[in-house]
């Protein structure tokens, strides 16, 4: 900053120029000069520099595109990580995994053998030094091959000047394997000596120019600084002597306001009062209302909770029917073509008795299939608040049969053992056989999913073991584990109880009090089991309206990780005489 100029005698010195404000109005200058450095600094590094990433990015290219074998190197890497972290090897795993290093090691041998032939020959042919893929980044199980398959080429490295020409290019190819990296190295040189000497001077040229501008323009700069700090001294001294001046006579009139001030304040104190008054009346009416529109708005949730449930119920309706509708058309699509050959066949000769009598018994089965659909598309589209066949239904016999239904497919498709406890006699309720039919069958499959989940999660902490032997021992119990569904029907008093309990994932207490609204679901977007839906937020509420209507109770005790039970009890009905 400029020192302070003398003050007029009289009047005290004047402060020092501010530092900030006056800083804030140079800013542009300054922030001018510096993008103007930073450009002219990047299109210098811009020049001296590009040559060799474009160098980088075709050896990239070339590395990653060559196929050799109709695989490029990043692909030939990524089989042999699979092969190194199978979890269930077969009995020539050995073999397939030495195959497949001779397989990497003859492609990069392939892919590095032209260029050593031909580098005196063709003079943009990269020279190659070596090419490795390192598998040290593997966790592979102990007894398995993770040395990195390496070719080094014989002829040497050059030395003095020539060796800064070398370079390294190390990347990491995707391998979809968490925890597991396998890494590429290559070692070339592109360039020649003279290519390499003109850079030099390109770069030593470039400089030159950089520092012949930003010299002139950093002494200009700074001369215009300069100047702009003195003429604002000079305006600073100036400003504070007039206020310095005004400053004095402004004290004499203030000190003749002071005695009118005063009078004025007795003044302010009552009206304070009145209106403080005022504000206590307004603030009780205030209260008032506000209670009165709290009751309207309470009023108004309870008519919209109203509306918005029934919405629940038709949209819930409305899905079940267009499900259902998808899944009939799509089915009857596909028995045409079945039903077609069946015709074809049977009216074709040459076929002996037993063959036709297969066949028709294959066409009778196609036509059960197609009844049943037809049956099971009617009884899904139906509303399960207006129940249309409502019967005495024994609730034993129905959970037999459905126990008898999905165990088989349950022991070898779902790795599930699915029984059932009931007793010997029946137990009779009332309501629709269909609808009762649905919601048992909904919970079995909503049991089912959650033993999927529960068999995913004891195989991902399985995984997350450091020590490898108790890992290995943790995904073998996690292999082994079978998930379980119970169902069970009992007496309790003057009622009947159905149990649906299952050994699964179990539920949050968010989840359970959420589990039973329409389309609500932790399953969408995240199928666990192939073949089979995510899910679509509607099975529980099905089942939870088809209670409704039954005059049913439903319970629901889960933990997570400690499965789920589904407690139902129903009125009991009145046994036949």
């Amino acid at each position: 900053m400029t020192p302070a100029a003398p003050a007029a005698p009289g009047l005290p010195d004047a402060p020092p120029l501010p530092f900030w404000p006056y800083f804030l109005r140079l800013l542009p200058l300054i922030v001018l000069w510096t993008v103007m450095a930073a450009l002219l600094a990047w299109l210098l590094y811009a020049r001296a520099w590009w040559s060799e990433e474009s160098d980088r990015a075709d050896m990239r290219e070339w590395v990653d595109n060559t196929r050799i074998f109709r695989k490029t190197l990043a692909e030939l890497a990524r089989e042999h990580v699979d092969l190194l972290l199978d979890d269930a090897p077969g009995p020539d795993h050995a073999n397939r995994l030495k195959n497949k290093r001779d397989e990497i090691a003859e492609q990069v041998r392939a892919m590095t053998e032209p260029p050593r032939v031909y580098s005196a020959q063709l003079p943009l042919f990269p020279e190659i030094y070596k090419l490795e893929v390192d598998f040290s980044g593997v966790p592979a199980p102990p007894g398995r091959d993770t040395s990195p398959v390496r070719w080094e080429s014989p002829k040497p490295k050059p030395g003095g000047h020539a060796r800064a020409q070398l370079h390294t290019l190390s990347f990491e190819p995707a391998l979809n394997r968490p925890g597991a990296a396998a890494a590429i190295r290559l070692e070339y040189r592109l360039h020649t000596y003279h290519q390499m000497q003109k850079q030099q001077d390109d770069f030593r040229f470039w400089q030159t120019v950089t520092a012949s501008v930003l010299l002139p323009t950093t002494v200009f700069v700074g001369w215009l600084v300069l100047r702009y700090l003195r003429r604002e001294r000079a305006r600073e001294v100036t400003r504070f002597q007039n206020a310095h001046a005004h400053e004095l006579r402004a004290r004499e009139l203030l000190q003749a306001q002071v005695a009118h001030q005063l009078a004025e304040q007795e003044l302010l104190e009552a009206q304070v009062k009145q209106q403080q008054a005022e504000h206590a009346t307004e603030e009780l009416t205030r209260r008032v209302l506000e209670q009165q529109l709290d009751t309207a708005r309470l009023e108004s949730r309870a008519a919209e909770a109203e509306k918005a449930a029934l919405e629940l119920k038709s949209q819930l309706y409305a899905s079940i029917g267009i499900m259902a509708g998808s899944y009939a058309h799509n089915i009857k699509n596909l028995l045409v073509r079945p039903n077609d050959l069946l015709s074809r066949c049977i009216d074709a000769s040459g076929t002996t008795r037993e063959q036709q009598g297969m066949l028709q018994e294959v066409r009778n089965t196609l036509g059960t299939v197609t009844e049943r659909l037809q049956q099971i598309l009617h009884t899904v589209r139906r509303d399960p608040a207006k129940a249309e066949a409502v019967t005495r239904v024994d609730l034993a016999a129905l959970v037999r049969e459905s126990q008898g239904t999905w165990a088989e497919m349950g022991r070898d498709k779902w790795k599930l053992a699915i029984s059932a406890a009931v007793p010997d006699g029946p137990e009779w309720v009332t309501g629709d056989l269909s609808h009762l039919q649905q919601a048992i069958e909904n919970l079995v499959f909503n049991a089912r999913d959650a033993t999927f989940e529960m068999r995913n999660h004891l195989r991902d902490e399985a995984k997350r073991e450091p020590d490898p032997a108790r890992r290995r021992h943790r995904l073998l119990d996690a292999a082994a584990w079978k998930g379980e569904v119970a169902l069970a029907v009992r007496r309790d008093g003057a009622g009947v109880v159905l149990e649906v309990r299952d050994n699964g994932i179990g539920m949050t207490p968010d989840v359970r009090e959420n589990c039973l609204k329409t389309h609500f679901t932790t399953k969408r977007d995240n199928a666990l089991y192939e073949g089979y839906s995510a899910g679509m937020g509607l099975g529980l509420s099905f089942v939870a309206v088809v209670l409704e209507h039954h005059g049913a109770k439903l319970e629901i005790d889960s933990a997570p990780h400690q499965g789920t039970t589904f407690r139902m009890r129903f009125p009991a009905a009145a046994d036949r005489a």
